[in-house]
C-alpha cells in the first residue's frame, strides 16, 4: 500500500493537511532543540517515510541525523531530496518492530504518523525504548482525537468521506486513503498512548494537542 503512494505521498500530506503537517513536524523539532543542538548525539527518526521530518530535524542540527523506513519506496523518495542540514541523512530499511541497531544507540527517537500503522503498538513502544539511550527522549507525532467541542464531528466528516476520494483521486489509491481514517478510529487517544508510554517504562511523559486535538505530540524519557 505505501509502495504505491510514495511518489504522490508528500503531495497529498501537503494537500489534504493544508499545510499545517510542517508545522507539526517544527513541533517535534523543538521539542527535542536541546538534542539537536549537540553535536555528540544521534537521532533516529523511526517510519521516516518520504523524510519530511528527518529532514526537519537536520535543519540547523549539530546532531547526526538517520532516517528509517521498512518501505524501500518511500526511502527512494527521501534519498532524491536535499537533506535540509550540513550533513547527508543516511536512510536504512527496518522494520520497526525488529530494527537493526544495538541496544541503546539513540539520544532520541522520532516516529510521525508511524507508530499506529505497527502490528502492534505496545511492542513498538517497546523496541524504541530499547534502542534509546538511558536518559534518551521519545517522541511520538500522531493523529488523535479532536478536543474542540463541534470540530471533533465536523472533522471526522471531512476524514471520512471527503479526504479519501481526493486522496484516491490524486494518487490513484482510494484503499489508502480509506485505511488512514481507519487507522485513526482504532489508534489510542492522547491520554491512553500517555498511559500505554507509561507502562512501557517511559518517565516523564507528557503531551500536547496540535490544531485542536487533530494531532498530538508525545514526549517521554527512558530512565
Amino acid at each position: 500500500m505505501f509502495s504505491g503512494i510514495a511518489k504522490r505521498y508528500d503531495l497529498l500530506n501537503h494537500l489534504l493537511s493544508l499545510n499545517i503537517d510542517k508545522g507539526w513536524r517544527r513541533k517535534v523539532s523543538g521539542e527535542l532543540r536541546d538534542i539537536l543542538d549537540r553535536e555528540d548525539t544521534i537521532v533516529l527518526d523511526v517510519a521516516c517515510g518520504t523524510g519530511d521530518l528527518s529532514i526537519e530535524l537536520g535543519r540547523d542540527a549539530r546532531a547526526r541525523i538517520i532516517g528509517s523506513d521498512f518501505c524501500r519506496p518511500m526511502l527512494t523518495v527521501a534519498q532524491s531530496k536535499p537533506s535540509g542540514g550540513s550533513a547527508p541523512i543516511p536512510y536504512v530499511e527496518g522494520d520497526a518492530l525488529g530494527l537493526p541497531f544495538a541496544d541503546g544507540s539513540f539520544d532520541a527517537v522520532t516516529i510521525a504518523f508511524g507508530l499506529r500503522n505497527l502490528a502492534s503498538v505496545s511492542d513498538g513502544l517497546a523496541e524504541l525504548m530499547r534502542i534509546l539511550k538511558p536518559g534518551g527522549r521519545l517522541a511520538v507525532l500522531e493523529f488523535s482525537a479532536p478536543v474542540v467541542p463541534g470540530f471533533g464531528k465536523l472533522f471526522n466528516f471531512y476524514f471520512s468521506h471527503i479526504l479519501p476520494r481526493i486522496g484516491g483521486a490524486v494518487s490513484g489509491s482510494r484503499g489508502a486513503y480509506e485505511y488512514l481514517p481507519d487507522s485513526v478510529s482504532k489508534f489510542p487517544d492522547q491520554k491512553r498512548l500517555a498511559a500505554m508510554m507509561g507502562s512501557t517504562g517511559f518517565a516523564s511523559v507528557k503531551f500536547q494537542n496540535l490544531t485542536g486535538g487533530i494531532a498530538a505530540l508525545h514526549v517521554g524519557t527512558k530512565p
